[in-house]
């Protein structure tokens, strides 16, 4: 399974928060063996998020898009949403019936917008909030704020699926351009992948389909580099 990450927001473009949910919505679908294709931030402009919606959905087996969610005047992802399919936005009863039974909230209590979502789509709960989710064709809605998305995530979770990754890690103090023949020949003896990430040391990253493979990849790399140890 494929799958493209779209954070929405102004703030996060100019550094004002850092994009938390990115990084935590890519290691989660990883760790579900989901190949994450492209993480993408986009303006709080209609035009934009809805390109790239659009764009996505075409290439991709599912779009994840966090952030705008709600009724105020920079909150514009259900609408663009909704335009990248060429729908409408309407009142969800389904969100209006949620948040009366578990949120307290009548439909005179919300500000206007509240609970418009793209026609036909299916509503997400927000468990931590009140702007619900929502799900249309392949498109994941979800909010901005952390603590709601990763609840409303938890929702969907089993909707997304793939063959399971196995990784290891070995930590070298040897240079990352040394190390290239040995990239080659660890990839020629076993069917793995590798990935190399340097800083103070160089950790060189492991995965595969078969965990045994990827066992034994890394003994063979371990007896071949100088291991790196914390002082």
């Amino acid at each position: 399974m494929q799958v493209a990450v779209v954070t929405v927001g102004d703030e996060l473009l100019a550094g004002d928060t850092v994009n938390t949910n990115a990084a935590w919505l890519c290691t989660e679908l990883t760790e579900r063996g989901v190949s994450v294709e492209r993480v993408t931030t986009v303006p709080d402009r209609i035009a934009d998020i809805a390109r790239v919606v659009n764009e996505y959905h075409a290439e991709y087996d599912a779009v994840v898009v966090t952030g705008g969610l709600g009724p105020t005047h920079d909150d514009l992802t259900m609408e663009a949403v909704a335009a990248a399919f060429g729908r409408s936005l309407e009142r969800n009863a389904d969100a209006e019936e949620w948040l009366e039974a578990n949120g307290g909230y009548s439909a005179a209590d919300l500000v206007e917008g509240t609970t418009d979502l793209p026609a036909g789509s299916r509503m997400l709960p927000n468990d931590e909030g009140v702007a619900p989710g929502a799900v249309i064709g392949s498109v994941y809605v979800l909010p901005g704020v952390p603590g709601e998305m990763k609840t409303m995530f938890a929702r969907v979770a089993d909707e997304f699926a793939g063959e399971r990754t196995h990784v290891r890690f070995v930590h070298t103090s040897e240079p990352e351009s040394s190390l290239i023949e040995r990239f080659e020949a660890v990839q020629s003896e076993f069917d793995v992948t590798v990935g190399s990430y340097p800083g103070d040391h160089v950790r060189i990253k492991l995965a595969g389909a078969d965990e045994e493979t990827v066992e034994s990849a890394t003994a063979w790399l371990e007896a071949r580099v100088e291991l790196y140890e914390e002082a």
